[in-house]
């Protein structure tokens, strides 16, 4: 049984999120969207089941739940040296003098279209981190150029050639490692319950009891809502509440047409900072990381973009970044959020 629940808990997991600041509710989803189409930067959207998941682990001790095959899925990424000095993905895009990079762009303060900024430049952690690839592979933060990538399109987009690599809040999973190549994790997160604040939830608990909760359709927020149902939540909890795209979960929650929604909890953490109705309770209660995903033959930029994290992170780019897009969310007055801390870096 233990097996089985690992597996069902390493599922896709599907998240198109919110846009900005004070636009909160489905004003907010409209004008973004209106954007992201004005500045043609997506590729074919469809509304289906998406993929990002995370093992389980306790949060406290950092142990990742394991599928047999595949212990500590963040840790198999390739060391940033070494190798055969063959670099055909890395010519391939220096030739071009583009890196193409697949992204969210409704995920406020991750990857997101500011209708105050006059260039119509996407902005967010994310967007940083991919201007950072960009600067030591071509020396030009600016040679890059963003493809929206709906959450089911981002191992297809890479396993066509759509796009150089994804930066898009993606879960490193083991299912995932079979199929595409990931670097190092970047940020460390967990899902928890986001909820109204005069509602009686307290987190991911028995305060769920009786109460009407949303995740999306394919999550692994809804694998463990259904594993757990009658164990970790009470049986009562109404968990029937699928969407095709997790930021449909808020708009119900705005409505009144659920009591709660489970999801990210970094970006539960930027809806609650569009909409102050909102708020995040109790601890998270998986613990994921996210990761650069490549072509699983594009050994070369693998230990590229694994360089571009250590010097990153190094140098305090990380950091910084973290402090002007996720502090102001994540982080509580006098107590820093267990994500303000990058990743240790462990190599297979």
């Amino acid at each position: 049984m233990n097996a089985q629940r690992v597996t069902r808990r390493l599922r896709l997991t599907g998240r198109l999120r919110s846009g900005l600041r004070g636009w909160g509710g489905v004003g907010a989803m409209a004008a973004v969207c209106a954007l992201a189409v004005a500045f043609a930067l997506l590729l074919p959207l469809t509304q289906s089941d998406g993929a990002a998941s995370g093992g389980e682990q306790r949060l406290a001790h950092g142990t990742q739940a394991k599928a047999e095959d595949c212990p500590d899925p963040q840790n198999q990424s390739l060391s940033p040296s070494g190798g055969d000095g063959s670099t055909p993905n890395i010519d391939r895009i220096k030739k071009d003098r583009r890196l193409i990079v697949g992204v969210d762009t409704n995920s406020y303060r991750w990857g997101y279209l500011n209708p105050n900024n006059v260039k119509g430049e996407l902005e967010g952690f994310d967007i940083d981190l991919a201007h950072q690839i960009a600067k030591d592979l071509l020396g030009d933060p600016d040679l890059v150029s963003f493809k929206a990538i709906p959450t089911n399109q981002r191992i297809p987009a890479i396993q066509h050639g759509d796009v150089d690599m994804v930066v898009r809040t993606m879960t490193i999973t083991c299912k995932r490692l079979k199929e595409v190549a990931f670097s190092a994790p970047y940020f460390s997160t967990g899902q928890q319950v986001l909820a109204p604040k005069t509602s009686t939830i307290t987190g991911y608990n028995d305060s769920l009891a009786g109460k009407k909760v949303c995740s999306a359709k394919g999550s692994t927020a809804y694998d463990n809502l259904k594993v757990d149902r009658g164990d970790k939540i009470p049986a009562s909890t109404d968990i029937s509440t699928q969407v095709p795209n997790q930021l449909d979960c808020l708009v119900k929650l705005q409505l009144g047409e659920v009591d709660a929604v489970v999801t990210d909890g970094a970006l539960a953490a930027s809806q609650a900072a569009q909409d102050p109705t909102v708020e995040l309770k109790g601890r998270p209660f998986t613990h994921e990381f996210y990761g650069v995903a490549m072509k699983l033959d594009a050994q070369d930029l693998v230990r590229q973009v694994n360089r571009t994290l250590e010097n990153y992170i190094k140098n305090g780019g990380w950091q910084a970044s973290y402090a002007k897009w996720l502090h102001p969310t994540l982080d509580q007055p006098g107590q820093k959020s267990d994500s303000a801390t990058p990743p240790e870096a462990h190599y297979k």
